[in-house]
């Protein structure tokens, strides 16, 4: 076992067989919905609390901008009505040796929102886009 916790800026995300480098990955949560209930002949005054169903945050990813690049455009205009290119993401953090430690698997991705950097007259900064996915499943995996 390791004496140090991972490092979280050594990272690399497989997007449906391409791998691209991105700034920053956020949004890789998993909620498990609580339902309340109280049957009515119950001789405790308090509800009883359950699992419910699971609920799964939808995930940003930035990256600087590059011209000629539009990976992420022509992902979002692949939608139709009722029909999108779903993907299967990989987002790994790596260990000390550039392995995987940790994996999250997204299952059904597609985009729902691309931002495009701001423009700033008086900026130095590197222009940076970002797209928002949802999907229908994350797996996490402790390698």
């Amino acid at each position: 076992m390791n004496e140090y916790p991972l490092v979280k800026f050594s990272f690399q995300v497989d997007w449906g067989g391409t791998q691209i480098g991105f700034q920053e990955v956020s949004g890789l949560d998993i909620e498990t919905e609580v339902i309340e209930y109280r049957q009515g002949a119950s001789p405790d005054f308090t509800k009883i609390k359950m699992p419910g169903m699971i609920k799964f945050s939808n995930i940003t990813l930035k990256r600087g901008s590059f011209k000629g690049d539009n990976e992420y455009f022509d992902w979002i205009n692949s939608i139709q009505l009722n029909t999108v290119e779903r993907r299967t993401l990989t987002i790994s953090l790596l260990d000390d040796s550039g392995s995987p430690a940790i994996t999250w698997k997204v299952n059904k991705a597609f985009p729902m929102k691309i931002q495009s950097t701001d423009l700033k007259a008086e900026g130095n900064e590197v222009a940076v886009e970002s797209i928002e996915i949802c999907h229908e499943g994350l797996v996490i995996e402790n390698n």
